[in-house]
């Protein structure tokens, strides 16, 4: 079947892997006869190519597209590992779907701890901008997919209250109100939001179960939030 004849597509949407066992993708009942996969940042725990190199692989067991960013806890060489394996979404515009793109956006602003891909906001912003130009140009519908979470949300509190997200990242879905933006980073923040009239879902970490289901038919994206 053609993309044309599709009626509509599905993707599940996991991050904060750490090199957590993959084979509970099995256990996804939505993953059988989805168009691929979708990984926010943190494949790794702090490692490279290796490490990446076994999620990635795990994971073509179960479906045969990835669409796979860095995050901050990710060395540099994750980065170019994905895009040599075609699948790198970090800084990119990807289509999905007839008339859907992803901007991918991977890493973190700065943390306490130092992590291997960190970012500054102008970074963000520059990225943001360069990607939303591209993504326009060639689809009516733009799935934001950031590993750090927009600021101020339930998607990017910790766990003693404070909000820890990137405030260029929110300042560009306020500015461009994309269809639905997807992040992680914060595991305990695993929660739905809205800025305006984008939804901002967190499925949180994937070896506490959560992921997210898209669906994009008729022109329209919807999005759940499921748990194992």
């Amino acid at each position: 079947m053609s993309d044309a004849d599709k009626n509509e597509y599905r993707w599940i949407a996991i991050g904060d892997i750490h090199d957590s066992d993959m084979d509970a993708l099995a256990a996804i009942p939505e993953l059988a006869g989805s168009d691929g996969l979708i990984i926010t940042g943190d494949i790794t725990n702090i490692g490279g190519a290796r490490e990446a190199a076994r999620v990635l692989q795990a994971a073509r067991r179960h479906v045969p597209v990835v669409a796979a960013q860095i995050g901050n806890m990710d060395k540099a060489e994750v980065a170019e590992f994905l895009s040599r394996e075609g699948v790198n979404m970090h800084a990119a515009a990807r289509s999905l779907a007839p008339g859907l793109v992803a901007i991918g956006i991977g890493g973190s602003t700065p943390t306490p701890f130092g992590t291997p891909s960190e970012f500054p906001e102008a970074s963000y912003a520059a990225w943001l901008e360069k990607c939303w130009l591209e993504a326009k140009t060639r689809a009516e519908h733009v799935l934001l997919v950031s590993h750090n979470p927009p600021k101020n949300t339930k998607c990017d509190r910790v766990g003693a209250g404070l909000h820890v997200g990137s405030g260029a990242v929110r300042d560009f879905i306020e500015k461009y109100q994309p269809s639905l933006c997807l992040c992680g980073h914060i595991h305990e923040a695993r929660a739905t939001d809205n800025i305006g009239t984008t939804p901002v879902i967190n499925p949180g970490n994937f070896s506490a179960g959560g992921y997210v289901v898209l669906r994009y038919a008729q022109g329209r994206l919807a999005a759940d939030l499921r748990i194992l």
